[in-house]
């Protein structure tokens, strides 16, 4: 069985051209979009101030920022993505749990975009013809979704696979629009909320709805967690870009610059926007699309769903499809390329009810951030510590594409590497099956479940710590 091909392969020195302003710009392109809007939204809608929000999220991307550098290093330095690192940890074989694991986690992801983008077209069409927003219903009421939204879901989600069809490339034209045109339409959207509630002084006056600091504590941590759970997915599969660096000092400096600032300016534009909902609808609305829905203007609506439908494109090409094609690929490098992964991703996507993921705001914090956060804290515990404790940084890279080399282990598997994976998501297990209601909340003890509101981090230490004792023990 061959384990590479052309999208796998380690990029040559002479193909490296990235440099800082490419990260920046790269951050900046995924970092605004709807569902960082969305992030910064669900905070105010939990009870959140202004300030509150935004430090949350800003705490948070400093937090990410730590493993998105350190996994970051692999790439730029042998020039290898994320499948082929996680060789190095799992074998050549055994990556393929980490990858399909990390590769479920961008398909729901690529769901919620495509939704997204998909409700945005059905914003334009509903004012445009109104007959189409009262569609008579053609699925159970047990699937959440209307009619009219269903249909503009499933077009939108065949442009991206166009897009797809049409390879990686032609994404770059949607990357530059959206570059120039989303800031201003944020901005337009930040001078209407100003406009709106009279001013920034209502909107920053509106006080946290917590009671006490305990209530705010016990709602902090877990958003710090979700937040932190919100680019968990790039920090693992982060070699897929740096591959592309032409130094170590030009992604992480590029990084540094464009993920946390980034993050936290977008999240200021989305938590004034809904503060000012509140102020001027008298309820909070957290979601832009349907903000840019209630207003009046045909062309108004019009343009600011247009430009939701191509910043959405462009992210979700950029963030949730270059990974899992990559992942699915190393499956079965021989038979999967770039363009049949897309097409696997967008298929789970499509199946995963991603409306559901986003019904509301403690959903996709504490049961859609949260719940995948757990696993890739744990994939990430065992990849940082594999590389920078055990191997020092010390790669074969030709060993990583070769059948019985050194990252062989046990017919292409690394049992110790496994067992870690499974004990860092062990503790995370009773508080998941309780925030996700499958078992009564009493059916564990308190502190099980408190647990689960710090799932990154419990993984990330646990995995970590578990594979550095027993990989040493195995050494000597």
């Amino acid at each position: 069985m061959s384990y590479t091909n052309e999208d796998l392969a380690a990029v040559p020195l002479s193909a490296r051209t990235w440099k800082t302003s490419n990260y920046i710009a790269l951050w900046v392109s995924m970092s605004m979009c709807i569902p960082t809007y969305m992030l910064a939204s669900s905070l105010i809608e939990g009870g959140m101030n202004w300030f509150q929000a935004v430090l949350t999220v800003f705490l948070g991307n400093l937090i990410v920022l730590v493993p998105v550098i350190l996994n970051g290093h692999v790439g730029a330095e042998y020039g290898i993505p994320f499948p082929v690192f996680a060789r190095l940890s799992f074998g050549l074989r055994g990556a393929n749990i980490p990858g399909i694991l990390r590769a479920m986690v961008a398909c729901g992801w690529f769901g919620i975009q495509t939704w997204i983008g998909g409700y945005a077209l059905f914003q334009i069409v509903k004012i445009w013809i109104p007959a189409f927003g009262t569609l008579e219903p053609i699925f159970p009421a047990g699937v959440g979704l209307e009619t009219g939204p269903a249909i503009t879901f499933f077009i939108f989600w065949l442009v991206n696979m166009f897009v797809i069809y049409l390879g990686i490339e032609s994404i770059r034209k949607l990357l530059v629009f959206k570059a120039i045109f989303l800031p201003v339409a944020a901005l337009a959207l930040l001078a209407w909320a100003i406009v709106a509630a009279k001013g920034l002084g209502p909107i920053l006056a509106q006080p946290s709805k917590f009671q006490d600091m305990g209530e705010f504590w016990k709602f902090f941590f877990p958003a710090l967690t979700g937040m932190v759970g919100f680019w968990s997915t790039v920090s693992l599969n982060i070699p897929d870009f740096t591959r592309y660096s032409v130094s170590q000092k030009a992604h992480q400096l590029g990084q540094a610059i464009g993920l946390p600032p980034a993050m936290a300016v977008f999240a200021f534009i989305g938590v004034v926007v809904t503060s000012a909902s509140t102020i001027v609808f008298g309820k909070t609305i957290w979601d832009p699309v349907v903000l840019g829905g209630m207003f009046d203007s045909p062309i108004l609506v019009t343009l600011a769903m247009i430009a939701v439908i191509i910043s959405t494109l462009a992210t979700n090409i950029a963030a949730n499809m270059v990974s899992p094609a990559n992942d699915f690929s190393n499956l079965a490098p021989s038979k999967i390329n770039f363009r049949m992964g897309g097409y696997i991703t967008g298929v789970i996507g499509l199946l995963i009810c991603p409306w559901k993921l986003i019904a509301d705001p403690s959903g996709y914090i504490f049961k859609w951030l949260i719940a995948y956060s757990s696993l890739l804290g744990s994939i990430g515990g065992v990849l940082i510590v594999d590389y920078y404790y055990i191997r020092k940084k010390k790669v074969d890279v030709k060993a990583l594409y070769t059948p019985h080399s050194q990252y062989w282990y046990s017919n292409g598997f690394n049992p110790l590497a496994i067992i870690a994976l499974i004990i860092g998501i062990l503790p995370n297990i009773p508080g998941f099956l309780t925030t996700m209601e499958l078992v009564s909340a009493d059916a564990f003890p308190g502190w099980m479940n408190e647990l689960y509101h710090y799932a990154w981090f419990v993984g990330l230490f646990v995995s970590g710590g578990v594979y550095a004792l027993i990989m040493k023990r195995e050494n000597k």
